[in-house]
């Protein structure tokens, strides 16, 4: 396989994993800001924002912090290149250029959602919002969905590859982004804010009935913090998707010939990772552990492009 083709595969499998997360957290925002017991405001738009990394770009626009401008800043802004439509329109791009590497159903999949968005100008109203959420949700599963039935070859493990580097680095973002943003200044941890937004971060990582099978107390912070980053049995979890990372990165290398320091990276974190307790977590400073593992991801993330040449 060429290294340029190798490329394109694994940003399809990042750029869709990133449209539908946006999609996830963007829907979650719409119902916490409409449904809690006190709206949250500015403070859930800004949090946002923060997750996605765009806050400095979309402050740099001089736009409110309101619904409607955040939700088109992070759904069809062509200036935002995290956007939705931006991510569609980019792993579009690189699917027609290994066309012949994908299914029909894989292909049409990205091509419906991205002709969804072709020709709106806004989002439109809180209904129209979560109408155009649930269009992309559906159309990214029906993507992962058709990835099921391809052939296990290197298409399929680079596509899977990129999707599980993405899902890490967004659900640690997730994680981080609640303990010391979300929660407005002066409520405490259990409140009923606190709670909405802990069964908000649940519904974006669609991990609501996995809390409920896993652990029998109610919602608790440090218990959704245990199941998303230790719980490797989570798919969206920390250690769920770097256990992906190190399935692909294996197979690939046996297919390939070609192992090297990414593959070294993943089995490091893979390992600090099945051998850390959440009180170890809590211990080192969860805001400080979520960073590092950032930067963990980012690294392995460099090491693939390097070990397989990457353009």
């Amino acid at each position: 396989m060429l290294s340029r083709t190798a490329a394109q595969l694994y940003w399809i499998g990042r750029y869709v994993e990133r449209a539908e997360f946006t999609a996830r957290l963007l829907e979650a925002t719409l119902r916490l800001d409409a449904l809690s017991a006190r709206p949250a405001g500015q403070v859930a738009w800004d949090s946002a924002l923060r997750v996605t990394a765009c806050d400095k770009r979309y402050a740099a626009t001089g736009l409110p912090t309101e619904p409607q401008s955040v939700s088109g800043y992070l759904t069809l802004s062509p200036d935002n290149s995290s956007s939705i439509r931006s991510c569609l329109d980019s792993a579009r791009s690189n699917a027609k250029s290994v066309r012949t590497a994908l299914t029909r159903d894989a292909w049409e999949a990205i091509n419906r959602a991205w002709l969804g968005l072709r020709g709106l100008a806004t989002t439109g109203g809180y209904e129209e919002t979560l109408a155009l959420t649930a269009m992309i949700r559906a159309e990214t599963r029906g993507f992962e969905g058709a990835l099921h039935h391809m052939l296990r070859n290197e298409a399929y493990h680079f596509i899977g590859l990129g999707a599980a580097i993405e899902r890490a680095d967004n659900t640690a973002r997730l994680i981080d982004v609640k303990y010391h943003l979300l929660l407005p200044e002066g409520e405490k941890v259990g409140g009923v804010i606190d709670r909405d937004q802990w069964t908000t971060i649940l519904h974006t990582v669609s991990a609501n009935t996995a809390y409920r099978w896993l652990y029998r107390d109610g919602l608790k912070p440090w218990l959704v913090a245990d199941m998303l980053i230790l719980r490797s049995e989570v798919p969206r979890s920390l250690a769920g998707a770097i256990d992906e990372v190190v399935q692909h990165l294996a197979y690939i290398g046996k297919r390939l010939g070609r192992q090297g320091e990414a593959d070294r990276l993943a089995r490091r974190c893979q390992t600090t990772l099945s051998r850390t307790s959440i009180d170890a977590v809590f211990g080192q400073g969860l805001h400080e552990y979520l960073e590092a593992f950032v930067v963990e991801a980012s690294q392995i993330d460099r090491a693939i492009g390097q070990q397989f040449r990457f353009a």
